[in-house]
């Protein structure tokens, strides 16, 4: 795939080596403007309609100024997406050189949902996990950039809505970035930093939150809980920290900018190159 067009945002950050981190759960492409849509238009759950084409398409344009996304309930290609395959398109519209789709839970032909990893530098490396649980369905991937302990470990994960199970998956995490010095953890964790299991993960692994405190991403018409995350080891600085108020999912999207540890390159493909 080659790219056009390179943006002075795309510009400014190849000069300083900052990258742009992303992530969303993207809920298929269905906005949410309350709690009653999910009764009063789950059929959009179902049936396909122009609305999620028309999100997607707004998500590809700001996906653009980014450099590594992490998305989650992304469709495969089922009928409630008109059999499209969300995470193809969006890496093709936004110009995405390398990604890659974890399809975790499907429901015959209606409905799939899965993790989408969505990178301009290739990566050494990439391992897709399915997470530990009673219900099968949840997933990581982890993209290696990179050599050996001294590689930047980028994570994107979904975790299960219970806590029992979420405590597994937060284990399992943990002994994935063990290996690695430098780490990115993002995703949908379905629970806030001041839970016990969440807790317990970040004093385990060292990783914390990129600002002062989290930021709440649900629901997106009124945040209230801090559930989605984009954690770092405590090595990397961050520049940039924020939940955009885009109106294009149940959930916010979280931003952050980083710049890489010393010893880590990454080399983008951008616009303009191939």
């Amino acid at each position: 795939m080659t790219a056009t067009g390179r943006t002075h945002s795309e510009k400014a950050r190849v000069a300083s080596r900052h990258l742009r981190l992303f992530s969303f759960n993207i809920h298929a492409g269905n906005a949410q403007g309350g709690f009653r849509e999910y009764l009063t238009r789950g059929w959009r759950h179902l049936l396909p309609d122009a609305g999620k084409h028309r999100n997607l398409a707004e998500l590809a344009k700001l996906l653009k100024e980014v450099d590594i996304a992490g998305l989650q309930e992304v469709d495969g290609g089922s009928l409630r997406s008109g059999f499209l395959n969300q995470a193809e398109y969006l890496a093709d519209v936004a110009a995405f050189p390398y990604w890659w789709q974890q399809r975790n839970r499907r429901i015959g032909q209606i409905a799939e949902s899965g993790n989408c990893l969505l990178s301009r530098s290739q990566p050494s490396a990439v391992e897709e996990h399915p997470l530990p649980g009673r219900i099968k369905g949840r997933g990581a991937l982890l993209a290696l950039y990179g050599e050996g302990r001294e590689s930047l470990a980028v994570v994107m994960a979904h975790l299960s809505l219970g806590p029992q199970a979420r405590d597994r998956q937060f284990d399992f995490l943990s002994e994935l970035i063990s290996p690695y010095r430098h780490v990115v953890l993002m995703g949908d964790f379905n629970a806030q930093p001041n839970q016990p299991g969440f807790r317990r993960f970040l004093e385990r692994t060292a990783l914390r939150v990129p600002g002062p405190k989290a930021l709440p991403t649900y629901p997106a018409w009124q945040p209230g809980r801090a559930i989605d995350h984009i954690l770092v080891s405590a090595d990397i600085p961050v520049l940039r920290y924020e939940a955009p108020p885009l109106a294009l999912s149940d959930h916010l999207p979280v931003v952050v900018d980083i710049q890489p540890p010393d010893g880590v390159k990454v080399k983008r493909v951008v616009s303009g190159e191939s």
